[in-house]
């Protein structure tokens, strides 16, 4: 399964989606410092929800992610990566997490803006 390969500033925070990595040894960089990888978690462990929760309706999926929306915390965006394609839908403070895309197989992905990437396979 196709995954989502992002890397983050460790100075200002810039977030990049990586469609090609190179295959040496250099690194991406931002404000003069190696961006870092990141890795979605799948286990949630905030009292905040992460995990995006998926219910398959008819030929959609239903997603879902039962987070916080204040101005200082909240789902920026979820994404589905199949084998084809991403899709995105991007959030703001006030508005529910909550949207629908085509059903197949696949990797969803929520991104909290003060905890990072999570994600939930979609068989």
């Amino acid at each position: 399964m196709r995954e989502l390969v992002l890397r983050k500033c460790p100075s200002c925070g810039a977030l990049v989606k990586v469609i090609t990595d190179c295959s040496c040894s250099c690194k991406i960089s931002c404000c003069e410092k190696p961006m870092v990888d990141i890795k979605p978690n799948s286990v949630d462990a905030a009292f905040e929800k992460h995990v995006p929760v998926f219910e398959i309706v008819n030929d959609k999926i239903k997603v879902v992610v039962n987070h916080v929306m204040e101005e200082d915390h909240f789902i920026e965006w979820i994404c589905f990566v199949t084998e084809t394609s991403e899709h995105y839908i991007y959030f703001k403070p006030g508005e529910n997490a909550i949207t629908t895309f085509p059903y197949t197989k696949g990797i969803l992905y929520a991104y909290c803006n003060k905890h990072g990437l999570w994600s939930k396979e979609v068989d």
